[in-house]
């Protein structure tokens, strides 16, 4: 663990905070990466500096815009400039929707998708040069049971994670060959302050003419928020896929305090991939070749 580099994005609070103090914690050199350190996550940055101050841990803020492809490049190139190398990469940044679908604008689908899902695609193509480079590393996604799920009033964010965790599988196939794993992890409801940021829909007069339904993005919000689960418990099980020996890790993980089928819905469509693996010639050119 002491040789592990580790960048995460959204690391300001929530999962990503967790998982940044949980990995320096146990040995991993940690960038723990937000936007605006220096004035509006400036408590948070500071926090964590002191954090690092008090524990003697390898932990740093830095900042980072996962939404900006030069504030990526910065990040990276100055991770890689201090350590020379970057060993894990956790794409963690997010943020949350809860509305009609129809309520949702073009605009807002669009910042959405910007952060969950192209703030990754930024994000791992600023690492795999060097990854490559090096013959190993670890892209680990933080997605959700959403992004194998469609949960009414969650449309937009669910296609964002459906996106997600597409990218990420095939990733896993592309960088097979050069020692690269690509790995997701898949949250269930935690208490984190995501939940206090859920954005809305703009045009919140599409609701009229919907009936019972118009009340739905009330009552997923209300169920989401009544869970009293354990947070850290994703940051252990971030901790616990870093430790795995390279290649022996399966694409996605489930962590949730209950049990809404994501499993089972996995377990399927690893059998259908394989399939299809095999059927397009494609099994030696996807094993994964260990460092």
């Amino acid at each position: 663990m002491n040789d592990n580099v580790v960048l995460v994005t959204g690391a300001g609070s929530g999962f990503g905070r967790l998982i940044a103090e949980t990995l320096a914690r146990n040995g991993c050199r940690v960038f723990a990466t937000m936007r605006e350190p220096g004035t509006r996550n400036a408590a948070a940055a500071g926090e964590i500096e002191a954090l690092a101050q008090s524990e003697r841990l390898a932990l740093d803020a830095f900042e980072l815009d996962v939404t900006d492809e030069d504030s990526v490049l910065r990040a990276v190139d100055a991770v890689i400039g201090a350590c020379g190398r970057i060993d894990v990469l956790v794409n963690n940044a997010g943020s949350g929707m809860v509305d009609l679908a129809e309520t949702v604008t073009t605009a807002q689908a669009q910042r959405l998708f910007d952060t969950n899902f192209f703030g990754a695609v930024r994000m791992n193509r600023a690492v795999l040069p060097a990854m490559k480079r090096q013959g190993s590393g670890l892209l680990l996604h933080v997605s959700s049971g959403a992004g194998r799920l469609a949960i009414p009033a969650m449309s937009i964010y669910c296609a964002s994670k459906f996106a997600l965790e597409a990218l990420a599988e095939v990733y896993r196939y592309e960088l097979a060959g050069v020692g690269i794993d690509s790995v997701v992890l898949e949250p269930g409801a935690y208490p984190t302050p995501i939940m206090a940021k859920m954005a809305q829909g703009e045009d919140s007069a599409r609701r009229a003419g919907y009936g019972a339904m118009g009340g739905v993005p009330e009552t997923v919000l209300a169920s989401l928020a009544s869970s009293r689960a354990d947070p850290q418990d994703v940051a252990d099980f971030v901790l616990r896929i870093i430790r795995m020996p390279a290649g022996r890790r399966q694409l996605r993980y489930r962590v949730s305090p209950t049990d809404s089928g994501v499993a089972r819905i996995n377990e399927a469509t690893d059998a259908v991939q394989a399939q299809l693996i095999e059927a397009f010639g494609l099994t030696a050119a996807t094993t994964f070749k260990a460092p």
